[in-house]
């Protein structure tokens, strides 16, 4: 009787105001009575405006170096009767032809992506080695100012050029990008992410900024790259890009681009450290959050042909095409030829280094993470030119820091014998080298020039060299130490296109070379290891530190050494740096994640969720809308409201004994704007369901690709259309995913993660009354959304839900 007196007074005030009764309104169990007041007096409509702004507003989370808003991706299939006709009317030659397309992508992302990452590392090689070459002309003949000045001036020239482009052009292409690939996997739509111009930007930027001089590596940014390609690729029936071909349709859905951007990750770290099974490993253990088996093929298809495409280059590379790329700069560190003998007593120092590596790591995504929040919050009152500023005055300094602590090492006098493959003479007076003449004397080397006088790729192959013991001082690794490791956190973060993997490559090699330094002062001449080998599993305890990645970190580094006897080390030290990290901190990447407000959903729900049930998730009045309504109603709850799905409710369902509202699945936004755009409606409710003409293809209804689909204020209707009515039937859900609004939250979560939904409704434990109570969301399950909605659960919450407080301010629920 209450609800009944409630929905007539609530007919009474709408038809007062004019207002569509057919925008019905529920108010859940959490609104107070004083709210429900407000909605019988002032009608739905009313309540709408006032309330729309806080339950449809959008999440804001940093994406590049740009605040932007993020909706969520929806994975599950829309089983409505257009889907249905659609499979039903396909041919075996189409279905065919679906699976040929599918392979046929993936086959061009690899294609694509090893061209692609071929093009840097040789335009990085062929910049940077005609900065090195001027440089050291000038060196040669003694005018050191002018060379300083050319080389500091070449490095901050091309990191403004790339800062320009990130901050202008495409401000998603700033950072390595795998923070935004590993939210976009897990079902957040991040705007403009993939675009044409983030991934411009980020080929022209990523040379940029490496050849530039930065701490910063090229391969985060082709993790980007990749995934940008698969994504570009992937976006069927896009006028913008002028695909439109009937076929493509069946690629437009967030499924099958999901799954092409995890190939494109893969292929994107197969094409970086030509590691084709690293990759496959990298987009299973880091970026994705959902794994099939078909998947695993594709994948390492993909990164199989990028394999073949960078080892193809390699090839024309050594006939002398490519400048002075040498073999095209493709970082690949064979220390094979070194002794891999090693017993007990490496036990260890090996667990040592794991232990130094989880500390360093954690202090430096700390102290990364808190310059980010602190440069953020200044610079987003400084405007756009600042960030420019902060990337040339970063460069500069890594230019003096470069140039000038050579001059502080000793000469040391060259070895009698060469054991280096390829080092000819010493010392080297060309821009490579591990024996940089730089200021010394004949038959005199700087073995800090070898260091910080070289690209970055040069400088590792120079730490990893085989045969090289005592080549660098003790004092001289301490300073390339610290001050690559400041500079790495200075850098990392800046409006570039910037990589972690090469900064702590450098920083884990370092302190493992002082490592083999000590264990050769222990053991004498006699030491079983090389230093090399102790610089390889320096290197993979600070990536484990950092990264917190085990099984795919394992299988890059012996992919990129090309030294499978050291499987055991690499194993333990990951693991105990690791297991140090763990217990400070999250994974850097994970972390960024939480800095720019991602709503991600972690793989298992936290404790507290226990104790809510998905009834106490809902916060806000619910839309819903009848299955033949009104067009004027539709119209104005797409212009009042942000809601992506409505609940459609069949308002006299006649069970035999009393009609009643039943529940009868959801409408995207999207499919009503296309009903809408089309202006196929009915005169009369009464006058029956749509016609299937021919007039509505699925592929109309299929996600268009970049965000270009039809926008609300797209519609143009006049008075008498605005009264007519639409139905809804043919594009309703009629199987959405339900839950009881006495399961736990918990169980909802759980849910909703593994079947990488949208929406998920929760239903009415009784038959009787309202037919569904309210719709989950992405937002509704964040930890932090949850425990300022409930707040007495903050006490019984033990884990720390953010390390750092994000960037951008939440939305309100």
């Amino acid at each position: 009787m209450e609800m009944d007196t409630r929905d007539r007074d609530l007919e009474e005030a709408l038809v007062a105001e004019q207002r569509p009764p057919q925008l019905d309104l529920y108010e859940p169990l959490l609104v107070d009575k004083e709210t429900k007041a407000l909605v019988a007096a002032n009608g739905n409509a009313h309540f709408l405006q006032e309330h729309a702004a806080g339950n449809g507003s959008k999440h804001l989370a940093m994406i590049g170096a740009k605040v932007s808003p993020i909706e969520s991706l929806d994975y599950e299939l829309i089983e409505n009767e257009l889907f249905r006709q659609d499979w039903r009317s396909r041919k075996r030659v189409e279905i065919l032809q679906y699976v040929v397309v599918k392979w046929t992508f993936v086959f061009l992302v690899g294609l694509f992506t090893g061209i692609v990452a071929f093009g840097i590392n040789l335009a990085v090689e062929n910049i940077a080695g005609l900065k090195f070459v001027y440089t050291v002309n000038f060196m040669t003949s003694e005018r050191f100012v002018l060379a300083f000045l050319v080389y500091a001036g070449a490095n901050a020239i091309l990191v403004m050029l790339a800062a320009m482009l990130c901050v202008y052009v495409g401000p998603s292409a700033a950072g390595s990008g795998i923070p935004e690939v590993k939210a976009y996997l897990n079902g957040v739509d991040t705007p403009n992410v993939f675009s044409l111009n983030t991934l411009f930007v980020k080929v022209i930027g990523s040379i940029g900024s490496v050849a530039g001089g930065l701490i910063v590596g090229k391969e985060g940014p082709l993790v980007h790259v990749g995934a940008c390609i698969a994504s570009l690729l992937g976006q069927g029936g896009s006028v913008r890009y002028g695909m439109t071909w009937k076929w493509l349709r069946y690629l437009k859905n967030d499924r099958d681009r999901r799954d092409l951007v995890t190939c494109g990750a893969a292929a994107g770290v197969a094409a970086a450290f030509r590691a084709p099974v690293g990759g496959v490993l990298f987009a299973l253990e880091e970026v994705t959050s959902w794994w099939r088996g078909p998947l695993l093929w594709r994948a390492f298809f993909t990164t199989a042909v990028v394999a073949v495409v960078i080892r193809t280059g390699i090839v024309w590379c050594k006939h002398g095409n490519c400048g002075l790329s040498g073999e095209g700069g493709l970082i690949i560190f064979d220390i094979s030829g070194n002794p891999d003998d090693y017993g007990l007593q490496e036990l260890l120092p090996v667990i040592i280094l794991g232990v130094v590596g989880g500390l360093l790591g954690s202090l430096f995504n700390q102290i990364n993470g808190k310059i980010i929040m602190w440069s953020n919050g200044w610079l987003k009152k400084k405007g756009k030119g600042a960030k420019i500023v902060q990337a040339v005055v970063v460069a500069l300094i890594t230019s003096v820091c470069s140039f000038g602590l050579p001059w502080l090492a000793k000469c040391q006098p060259c070895p009698k014998t060469l054991g280096i493959p390829g080092e000819a003479t010493c010392p080297t007076y060309g821009r490579t080298g591990n024996f940089k003449s730089f200021h010394c004397p004949a038959d005199t080397y700087n073995d800090l020039a070898g260091l910080f006088f070289n690209t970055n790729d040069d400088t590792i192959r120079n730490l990893f060299s085989k045969g090289t013991n005592g080549e660098f001082a003790f004092s001289s690794l301490i300073i390339y130490l610290v001050t690559s490791y400041s500079l790495a956190l200075l850098t990392y973060g800046i409006a570039v296109p910037s990589g972690l993997f090469v900064p702590a490559i450098l920083c884990g090699a370092t302190y493992g070379r002082i490592m083999g330094m000590a264990m050769k002062q222990m053991y004498g001449t006699a030491g079983p290891m090389d230093e090399g080998i102790y610089a390889l599993l320096g290197a993979a305890s600070f990536l484990g530190g950092s990264m917190r990645m085990t099984v795919s970190l394992c299988i890059i580094l012996l992919e990129l050494t090309n030294n499978l006897s050291l499987l055991p080390l690499i194993m333990l030290v990951l693991l105990v740096s690791k297991t140090v990290g763990d217990g400070f901190n999250d994974a850097l990447y994970h972390l960024h994640v939480q800095i720019k407000d991602i709503p991600f959903l972690e793989a298992h729900p936290l404790p507290f969720m226990r104790h809510l049930t998905a009834r106490d998730a809902i916060t806000g009045p619910l839309v819903w809308f009848s299955v033949i309504e009104r067009v004027g109603t539709i119209l104005e709850v797409l212009h009042t409201t942000k809601h992506n799905a409505f609940p459609v409710v069949d308002d006299n369902f006649d069970d035999g004994k009393n009609q009643r509202p039943v529940f009868c699945g959801l409408v995207l936004r999207s499919h009503l704007l296309v009903l809408l755009k089309k202006k196929q409606f009915l005169e009369r409710r009464e006058q029956g369901g749509l016609q299937h003409d021919g007039t509505f293809s699925p592929a109309e209804f299929a996600k268009p690709g970049s965000g270009k689909g039809a926008k609300i204020h797209d519609i143009d209707l006049d008075i008498a259309e605005e009264e007519m009515f639409l139905d809804l039937h043919p594009v309703t859900n009629t199987s959405p995913y339900t839950v009881v609004e006495t399961m736990s939250l918990a169980k909802a979560y759980t849910l909703f993660r593994q079947l990488g939904l949208r929406h998920l409704c929760v239903m009415p434990k009784s038959s009787e009354g309202q037919p569904i109570l309210g719709l989950l969301t992405r937002h509704d399950f964040m930890p932090n959304y949850l425990l300022n909605l409930h707040p007495s659960l903050r006490q019984s919450n033990h884990r720390k839900i953010h390390a750092f407080p994000s960037f951008c301010s939440p939305t309100q629920p």
